[in-house]
C-alpha cells in the first residue's frame, strides 16, 4: 500500500511542478508572469512528459491553405478579372482593355509662353520693339553667308584646300613656267616662228642679186612629161635680158594691175624647144610688197580672173640674132601668170611661134592644156610650153631660198 501511496503522491506532485515550471520568469529572479531572457530548450523525449512543440508559422512553402491556381489576389480598387488564358508559369494574362482618357483637372494655371529676345533672334521680330534713343543706331547682326559648290554641297569656309584645287594650281604654275621658258628661249635665240617666216620671205625677195643667173634661168631646162599627152620637153636658153626696172616691160593695163605691189627688179630670159619651132619668154618680177599685199593681189587674180583676160598678156623679150628675134606683141599665142604669196615674186611666161606667125586671139595656158582644146595654140602645144617652163623656173626659185649664196671653189 505504501508503494501505491507513493505513486499517487508522485502523480499529484507532478502537475504542480509542471505548472510551476511552465510559468515564465523574468531573468534570474524567477518572477512569475515574465518571459525568461534566455529560454532553455531541451530535446524532446518520447518517454518524457513534455508537451509537443508548436507547428511552424505559415509561409510560402507551408501555406495554411492550398493555393488557388489562376486567381491572384485582388488589389484594392482594381476591376474584377475574368477567366483568361494563363502562361506556362500559371500567371494570368489580363484581357486587353482600352486606355481610359485621363481626366484633366478642373482648373489649370495658365503659364505665359516667353517670347524670344529680338537681339538674339533673326527670324522672329519683336512685335513691340523698344524705341531707340535719338542719335543711336540700332544694333543689327548678320549671319555668315553659306556658299555652295557645283554639286549643291555647302562650301567649306577655310580649312585645307580640296585636292582638285591643288592639282589645278600645280598645272597652272607648270603651264606658266613652260610658256615663260619658251618665250625666253626664243628671245635669247633672236628669232621666232614668225621671224623665220619673214626672214624667208625677205630672203626670197633678194635672190635677184644674190643668186647667179644660171641658177634662176638654167641654160637647159628639162620638162619631163610637160608636153602634150605627157611627152617630155627640153628647153634651151637663147637670150637673157639685162635686169632692170619694169618700164616698158608690160602693157599699160597690166602695169596698172601690178602697180600696187611695186617693182623692185625684173629678170627675163627666152627659151626655145628642141626643134626650135616655138619660143617662150619667162620672167621673174620681184616686188616691193609685203606678204599681205601679195596675198591680196593673188586673191584678186583668182577672184576677177585676171589671168585669163587677153588684154593682160605680158610682153615677150625678142633678142636680136636669135630664133626669137621676131617674137613681138602680135606673136603672143598663150601665157600664164602666177602671183606667189610666200615670196614677193610674180612668175609669168608667154609663148609663140618661132617663124614670126601672128595670132589674132591668144589663149590662156590653163585652157590650152585642157583635153579636147581645138584652138591653134592648143593644137601646137604652146599652152604646155608656157605653163611647163614657168613651173620649172618657179621650182628653181624656191630651191634657192635658204641655200648658201657663195659656193666653194
Amino acid at each position: 500500500m505504501q508503494r501505491g501511496g507513493g505513486q499517487e503522491a508522485g502523480r499529484a506532485a507532478a502537475p504542480g511542478q509542471a505548472a510551476a515550471s511552465a510559468a515564465p520568469t523574468d531573468g534570474d529572479s524567477g518572477t512569475p508572469g515574465s518571459r525568461p531572457r534566455y529560454p532553455r530548450f531541451r530535446l524532446g523525449d518520447s518517454r518524457s512528459g513534455d508537451p509537443e512543440p508548436a507547428p511552424p508559422r505559415a509561409s510560402a512553402r507551408f501555406p495554411d491553405t492550398a493555393p488557388t491556381v489562376g486567381t491572384p489576389p485582388r488589389r484594392p480598387g482594381a476591376p474584377a478579372q475574368t477567366p483568361t488564358e494563363t502562361t506556362t508559369r500559371l500567371r494570368p494574362v489580363p484581357a486587353e482593355t482600352e486606355d481610359e482618357p485621363t481626366p484633366e483637372p478642373a482648373s489649370r494655371t495658365h503659364v505665359p509662353t516667353p517670347r524670344p529676345d529680338p537681339a538674339f533672334s533673326w527670324g522672329t521680330p519683336d512685335p513691340d520693339p523698344p524705341a531707340s534713343p535719338a542719335g543711336v543706331r540700332p544694333r543689327v547682326s548678320f549671319g555668315e553667308p553659306e556658299g555652295y559648290d557645283g554639286l549643291a554641297r555647302p562650301r567649306r569656309l577655310g580649312g585645307r584646300p580640296r585636292p582638285q584645287a591643288l592639282a589645278a594650281a600645280v598645272c597652272l604654275v607648270l603651264g606658266v613656267g613652260l610658256l615663260t621658258g619658251a618665250v625666253t628661249g626664243s628671245w635669247l635665240a633672236g628669232d621666232s616662228g614668225d621671224d623665220g617666216a619673214r626672214s624667208a620671205y625677205t630672203e626670197a625677195g633678194e635672190l635677184w642679186h644674190s643668186v647667179p643667173v644660171d641658177e634662176l634661168f638654167p641654160p637647159t631646162v628639162q620638162g619631163k612629161g610637160a608636153g602634150p599627152g605627157g611627152a617630155d620637153r627640153t628647153w634651151t636658153r637663147v637670150a637673157v635680158a639685162p635686169d632692170g626696172a619694169c618700164a616698158g616691160a608690160f602693157d599699160r593695163l597690166l602695169a596698172k594691175v601690178l602697180d600696187p605691189v611695186g617693182c623692185a627688179r625684173l629678170l627675163r630670159a627666152t627659151y626655145t624647144d628642141a626643134t626650135q619651132s616655138h619660143v617662150t619668154t619667162v620672167g621673174l618680177l620681184f616686188t616691193k610688197a609685203d606678204a599681205a599685199a601679195m596675198t591680196s593681189l593673188a586673191g584678186r587674180f583668182e577672184k576677177e580672173g585676171l589671168g585669163r583676160r587677153t588684154d593682160l598678156v605680158p610682153l615677150p623679150y625678142a633678142a636680136e640674132h636669135t630664133v626669137a628675134e621676131g617674137f613681138g606683141a602680135r606673136q603672143r599665142a598663150s601665157w600664164t601668170v602666177s602671183v606667189l604669196t610666200d615670196a614677193p615674186v610674180v612668175v609669168y611666161a608667154v609663148s609663140g611661134w618661132a617663124d614670126d606667125r601672128t595670132v589674132d586671139v591668144p589663149e590662156p595656158a590653163e585652157e590650152a592644156v585642157e583635153s579636147g582644146a581645138t584652138s591653134a595654140p592648143a593644137q601646137a602645144g604652146l599652152g604646155h610650153e608656157a605653163k611647163g617652163l614657168a613651173d620649172r623656173v618657179e621650182r628653181a626659185l624656191r630651191k634657192n631660198v635658204g641655200a648658201p649664196t657663195e659656193h666653194p671653189s
